[in-house]
């Protein structure tokens, strides 16, 4: 975030650099104000590109095997420029390297899913995905596993196919 802002300042100076040397290249035909309006529309610019920019920026330095399997727009009134286009401000991650399977029970997979959001610190919480029913359970405390590795006190929940995390772990699990 210090970064952030020193790059936002560090912008706002560069946009007032480039209209002095627009004001005294045109003789001082452009007003004053030009300026500091210069100043502040770089600013503006510069933290719009961070925001956008975290995502993509944060996505693509996932180490491997972590999947991106869902993301999070959002917009809104003071960011008029959302509803435009919306801006990415949390995604889901599941870590496939941590998939494990029951061989007992070979639809049901547990992997690490870490959630990513801006301005928060990444969380990482376990989850059963169960394939032959399209459900998901999280491994919260309390939840414990039966001598044939059965899950026990887990609160299933059925969520289809087409639930990002289940989609992801199943189409690996295929493979």
């Amino acid at each position: 975030m210090l970064f952030e802002l020193i790059a936002v300042i560090v912008a706002g100076f560069g946009g007032a650099g480039v209209a002095l040397l627009a004001r005294k290249l045109l003789g001082g035909r452009l007003p004053r104000w030009v300026v500091p309006i210069a100043a502040g529309t770089a600013m503006l610019a510069m933290a719009i590109s961070n925001e956008y920019g975290w995502y993509p920026r944060t996505a693509r330095s996932l180490p491997e095997g972590l999947d991106v399997a869902a993301t999070a727009e959002s917009d809104a009134f003071y960011r008029p420029w959302t509803y435009v286009i919306p801006l990415v401000t949390r995604f889901l991650a599941v870590d496939m390297g941590s998939m494990r399977t029951n061989q007992a029970l070979a639809a049901q997979h547990i992997v690490d899913v870490y959630a990513f959001a801006r301005w928060e610190p990444v969380r990482k919480l376990g989850v059963a995905v169960d394939c032959a029913d399209d459900r998901r359970a999280d491994l919260v405390p309390g939840v414990t596993f039966a001598a044939d590795g059965a899950i026990q006190g887990a609160t299933w929940h059925r969520v289809g196919a087409d639930d990002p995390i289940v989609r992801t772990v199943c189409e690996a699990g295929a493979r």
